[in-house]
């Protein structure tokens, strides 16, 4: 992976949450926007095409149209609610027994695009408690990341560079701005400050630490 500078990549990305609500249950809703150099055409492509998918994200199969399955390798699948090229796509984001709810929209802005990505889930108060917004937020900011180094580039992020960035200096930094940033996302939507960055905490020694390293349970 291209060294980046983990502060200024982690700023790159703005984020929102909500408090939502679906068929009656309370949801909370994290959202990440990003403004990406290009066209709108080549950052669909890269969202879409099952040959640049796997470059920055993973591989995809399945029926990538609208009412199709997909599935990624090794994580979660779900249907194609709805399709409209190149503005916007939305996807049931299914992993086990959990289904949340993904809408990526992108923006003409300037000479560039902005890519805003929306993620509602039920989620259990619990685990919110433990790990706030940052527990899937962080994640996406590690794809959205992977993402713009593909688009500057053209080529393939090294699967195995990926898979050992978050627990690297430059990663640890990284997730560390991230998980605050979904803290202050939080706190604005009405959350205490005190638990939010305590969450934040928990997220990035969850994110960085080696798994040969992780409590036992953990």
């Amino acid at each position: 992976m291209t060294t980046i500078d983990p502060v200024t990549t982690a700023g790159l990305v703005t984020r929102e949450v909500r408090t939502g609500s679906r068929d009656g249950a309370p949801t909370r809703i994290a959202v990440a926007r990003r403004t990406y150099r290009g066209a709108r055409t080549d950052l669909w492509s890269a969202l879409t095409d099952p040959d640049r998918l796997p470059r920055w994200f993973l591989p995809v199969t399945g029926e990538l149209r609208e009412g199709g399955r997909y599935q990624t390798q090794g994580n979660a699948g779900g249907v194609v609610e709805r399709c409209t090229e190149p503005e916007s796509f939305a996807v049931t984001w299914e992993f086990g027994d959990q289904v949340s709810w993904l809408e990526i929209r992108l923006t003409p802005e300037g000479d560039g695009t902005t890519l805003e990505l929306v993620h509602e889930a039920v989620v259990d108060p619990d685990f919110w408690a433990q790990f706030g917004p940052g527990a899937v937020g962080v994640g996406w900011d590690l794809a959205l990341m992977g993402l713009g180094l593909h688009l500057d580039s053209g080529g393939a992020v090294d699967p195995a560079i990926a898979e050992t960035f978050a627990v690297s200096p430059e990663g640890v930094e990284f997730v560390r701005h991230a998980a605050a940033g979904w803290a202050d996302a939080a706190v604005a939507d009405g959350d205490e400050a005190g638990p939010a960055r305590e969450a934040a905490a928990r997220t990035v020694s969850f994110y960085t630490v080696p798994p040969q390293e992780a409590p036992a349970g953990g």
